[in-house]
């Protein structure tokens, strides 16, 4: 019998049951009338420990803070919400969840079919309403994430009962094996780890003796093998000219040297994964395959040259820092997480300034750096942190975002008495506005009249102000004193607004850039 012709209450005792069954942990739920029924089961479930559950008043903020949990815990996470403009809020978040394979489980209260088309109260066609989500309308058809599940509930909504929980069947993950393709040694090989690329990446480029151009949220960038200022060699060293082979692990989208790199089509191309995570067409010289073996390490000469030039290009742009650049706000933070520690990084400036600096870490200290780069939007960052700092016990929490992207996300900051809360820091480098298009071609001096205003777009909104009306501690620090901060103790949420400069970013680009092509083209 499907969902939408049993009783209500029912439906949401069974759907309890099933996400147990999935060992679902964690929920959020954005509250309204026709999702009544959810809203009690789950705090029944919550109030017998079963499930915990995180409630938001603002539905995109409440997808986001499911996403931060999924992706951190790499477990399903469902969210719940009410019927009509409550589930389009979903669809950042669920966007997001898509293109970064995330497991949440958007789950929304609908009016009975019956309605459907009527001028019923709150009532609008919710089918299908997320394009390329797998839709559900059925609690059994429940199939991991993620995924919509739609249900048609119908009156009475709400009855006084008895909730006990009793999960009928345990979900076990299964591993699919794929073909592994043999790696020989010869050709001058390096190794590009995307968002999410994690070790295989790491022991390919260890095994093969190859560079490893790794991504900050790609959960590769640790050992020996791993560069730092690996975009300035692809566009500056005469090594960059000598590759012959390239496998990319992971969903690689930071930067564009990166990305000229794999649209290159006179070198040999290997993807560990689909057209879905390449991120630019693919040609006749790419290959993508399940996983890849290693069968020999390549002579070391190769990897030495990589790391010769990755230490004169960083001496260099160290020389041209003085404490006060965005960069040196990133670099700082990169070395105040921990072994075991978090970080979750904003999207545009913050994690291409990290990228540029962060020093690779030491492998099996666990650091966890992870950001939403499926769609790489600024929307959502600081719930999606939220949730990631909940879902995992860290032994330091940092978030690091943009004034913009704070400001965007701000609601997450909105949380109730008595709601779990996790001990992150938020580090808001503000420089009032994007000073990210100041890099790009809209920041060249023909497009000044209109640059401030349709690009940088500074709003000159007061942090501490918007802080204070949260209910969340803030304090604004110097570059200098930054890591003196964070490595004090925290409890709860707290922000740190650091003040950078974004007038002379163009032009320190452009000295970093000349600098480096300086220091390895001798």
């Amino acid at each position: 019998m499907s969902d939408d012709k049993q009783h209500a209450v029912g439906v949401a005792r069974r759907l309890v049951n099933t996400l147990l069954g999935w060992k679902v942990t964690d929920a959020v739920l954005a509250p309204g009338s026709r999702s009544g029924p959810l809203a009690l089961a789950f705090a029944a479930a919550d109030e017998q420990g079963l499930i915990r559950l995180h409630v938001r008043v603002d539905e995109r903020e409440a997808g986001f803070l499911a996403l931060g949990l999924a992706k951190s815990s790499r477990r399903l996470v469902p969210v719940i919400t009410t019927s009509g403009t409550a589930v389009a809020n979903l669809h950042p978040a669920m966007l997001e969840a898509r293109h970064s394979y995330v497991p949440v489980l958007a789950v929304t209260a609908d009016r009975p079919a019956r309605l459907r088309g009527t001028g019923a109260n709150q009532t609008t066609d919710q089918r299908e309403i997320f394009p390329g989500i797998p839709f559900l309308d059925r609690v059994k058809a429940i199939v991991g994430g993620p995924a919509h599940l739609n249900l048609e509930l119908d009156e009475p909504l709400v009855e006084p009962i008895e909730w006990d929980f009793h999960p009928a069947f345990a979900v076990s993950s299964v591993e699919l094996e794929g073909e592994t393709l043999m790696l020989q040694p010869g050709p001058r090989t390096v190794v590009v780890a995307g968002d999410d690329a994690k070790q295989p990446a790491r022991m390919a480029a260890l095994i093969g003796n190859w560079p490893l151009l790794a991504e900050p949220s790609s959960g590769s960038r640790n050992g020996d093998e791993a560069l730092v200022a690996y975009r300035m060699l692809l566009q500056h060293s005469p090594l960059a000219e000598q590759i012959e082979r390239v496998v990319s692990f992971g969903h690689a989208t930071l930067s564009r040297p990166v990305t000229q790199l794999l649209s290159r089509t006179d070198i040999e191309i290997i993807h560990v994964g689909t057209q879905e995570t390449f991120p630019v067409p693919a040609g006749k010289n790419v290959t993508f395959v399940d996983s890849v073996q290693v069968a020999d390490a390549s002579l070391r000469g190769w990897l030495d040259d990589w790391r010769a030039a990755d230490a004169a290009a960083t001496a260099a742009i160290d020389a041209l820092l003085d404490g006060t650049t965005p960069y040196d706000v990133a670099r700082t933070i990169n070395a105040a997480v921990p072994p075991e520690g978090l970080l979750f990084i904003g999207s545009s400036s913050p994690i291409r300034d990290l990228d540029l600096v962060a020093r690779p870490s030491t492998v099996g200290e666990r650091r966890l750096i992870i950001a939403n780069r499926g769609l790489a939007g600024i929307d959502g960052v600081l719930s999606s942190a939220i949730g990631a700092a909940l879902a995992r016990t860290s032994s330091r929490s940092i978030a690091y975002v943009g004034d913009l992207t704070f400001l965007h996300g701000s609601n997450g900051l909105l949380i109730g008495p008595g709601e779990p809360r996790p001990d992150l820091t938020i580090v808001v480098a503000n420089d009032d506005g994007g000073s990210i298009f100041s890099t790009l071609e809209q920041g060249a001096p023909e497009y000044a009249s209109t640059f401030e205003r349709v690009y940088a777009t500074p709003t000159g909104a007061d942090i501490a102000a918007m802080c204070q009306a949260y209910g969340v501690p803030h304090r604004r620090v110097e570059p200098a004193d930054l890591g003196a901060a964070l490595d004090e103790d925290v409890l709860g949420i707290r922000v740190l607004e650091v003040p950078v400069d974004r007038a002379g970013r163009r032009d320190l680009t452009a000295r970093i850039g000349a600098a480096v092509r300086a220091a390895v083209r001798p």
